[in-house]
């Protein structure tokens, strides 16, 4: 199994000639307003097989993208919709609007379910997300390699689960950008990061028995500036630091073969 980071959260897996995709994302620029086009996200190597995404808001999901490299009919694996009225799901309606008008064919998953896709397996676990709405990590097996994704989950104490019914892990793809949101439907506003830190990040990929730890949730080529939005500094520097001898900050684009 090989693996190729597709810019800010995006990961494409390739095992006996079929490939998936994780969070692909080709247009960041309905939630982040100050994205070149162009810069910091790539798209997979072709057609894909699969498709899962961890949560619904828009920089972990692109409908129209998805629809130009989905086989027709083949669906996005996602997690449940949100709970409550429009305010509560704020974070994930305009991607709600989007696979309604791109025909995107879904599939809600409940953690600890699997699905055989191909050669891979895939499974939904537990996550955490900084806003309150519905996410899911995946494990991803595939000729007895495994990889985790962990979206851009909060630290929680689930990884001891994880980490005991599939670890060790050959490489786990984690957020490191420690964003601290201040959004206008979750006032008073919390000083608290609503994604994992590096530091964090640099735990998790330890008690999952991470063989490769890969930082992701972060574009240090993007100039870009969001209000209400504010990230560590250096995801990267900072997660090598933590996370030592595991580390491996992939570019955009850039491969790691799990076979090596």
């Amino acid at each position: 199994m090989r693996t190729r980071r597709l810019g800010w959260a995006g990961l494409e897996v390739e095992a006996a000639g079929k490939r998936l995709v994780i969070d692909y994302v080709r247009d960041m620029t309905p939630l982040f307003h100050g994205w070149l086009p162009g810069i910091g996200l790539t798209a997979p190597s072709g057609k894909v097989d699969a498709a899962l995404v961890t949560h619904l808001h828009r920089d972990h999901i692109d409908p129209a993208a998805l629809v130009d490299v989905l086989p027709p009919g083949v669906p996005l694996l996602r997690p449940a919709p949100g709970h409550g009225d429009d305010v509560d799901n704020a974070g994930t309606l305009a991607s709600e609007h989007e696979i309604i008008e791109h025909r995107l064919p879904t599939e809600v998953v409940d953690t600890w379910s699997s699905r055989e896709l191909g050669p891979f397996e895939v499974t939904a676990v537990p996550s955490l997300d900084g806003l309150g709405d519905p996410q899911v990590s995946w494990v991803v097996e595939a000729g007895g390699q495994r990889v985790f994704h962990g979206g851009d989950t909060m630290f929680h104490g689930w990884w001891w689960l994880v980490a005991r019914r599939f670890g060790p892990f050959d490489a786990v793809f984690l957020p490191a950008n420690g964003a601290v949101v201040d959004a206008p439907h979750l006032q008073p506003p919390s000083p608290l990061t609503a994604a994992m830190n590096p530091r964090q990040a640099a735990v998790a990929a330890n008690i999952l028995g991470a063989r490769h730890a890969v930082p992701i949730h972060y574009e240090v080529e993007q100039p870009f500036k969001i209000d209400g939005y504010v990230e560590v500094a250096d995801p990267a520097k900072e997660f090598r630091e933590q996370a030592g001898e595991r580390a491996r900050v992939l570019a955009v684009g850039e491969w790691l073969d799990l076979d090596s």
